[in-house]
């Protein structure tokens, strides 16, 4: 008769067996989106290089302005020229057309929320990788002991090479895609935030005009 506990332990050891290769293709899937998240890391890096606060600013009075003379069309331009992305364009967009419609503030403090909800969004999938890349790393590390144990007690060395082998180059590419990861969040976090800071800044001095108007 056979142990429960034994079969148990059997159960669990087939199913660790059986996760290899889906832990494997996890790892490299996780690389390749980290790689992509980079990638368009670079992307927006490069269009705010000129980012300036002063322009902002600049581009706020321009409004302004142009919305005291009845100029909108000047007013849409000149604060879509500070977007930095196309949410933030978006989110412009959506200002400027609620300035004019009853409970503007209201309305105007919902966007900004919505662009901030979208922006967490965006953060999901890299602050995610922060904790899967190294969780699959481990994961990929240990299922191939047990093999690699087994050859060793068979005096197999090739058995035993071949799954340590793979055991240290997973650990290595989980903790690649974790620091690759928590890095472009931090960066993303911080332009969000900026973002979010301009759209503020946009939305009062718009929120104001729409009131003295």
């Amino acid at each position: 008769m056979i142990a429960p506990s034994a079969s148990i332990e059997d159960v669990v050891f087939h199913v660790a067996t059986a996760l290899r290769y889906p832990v494997l293709i996890l790892a490299l899937a996780a690389l390749a989106v980290v790689l992509y998240e980079l990638g368009s890391l670079a992307i927006e890096l490069l269009r705010r290089r000129r980012h300036d606060p002063r322009a902002v600013e600049a581009a706020a009075a321009t409004a302004e302005q142009a919305l005291r003379d009845g100029h909108r069309g000047t007013a849409v331009a000149a604060v879509r020229s500070v977007a930095s992305s196309d949410a933030m364009r978006a989110a412009i967009d959506r200002l400027l057309t609620q300035r004019e419609l009853p409970g503007a503030s209201n309305r105007m403090a919902k966007s900004l929320a919505d662009f901030d909800l979208g922006s967490l969004r965006r953060l999901e999938r890299t602050r995610l990788l922060v904790r899967a890349g190294p969780a699959l790393g481990l994961m990929g590390t240990l299922i191939p002991l047990s093999p690699a144990l087994t050859g060793l007690a068979n005096g197999n060395v090739t058995q035993l090479t071949s799954n340590l082998r793979v055991a240290f180059s997973v650990t290595v590419l989980g903790l690649l895609v974790g620091a690759l990861a928590f890095g472009i969040s931090l960066v993303r976090d911080r332009l969000y935030a900026q973002d979010l800071s301009d759209l503020e800044f946009l939305a009062a001095t718009l929120e104001l005009e729409g009131v003295a108007a």
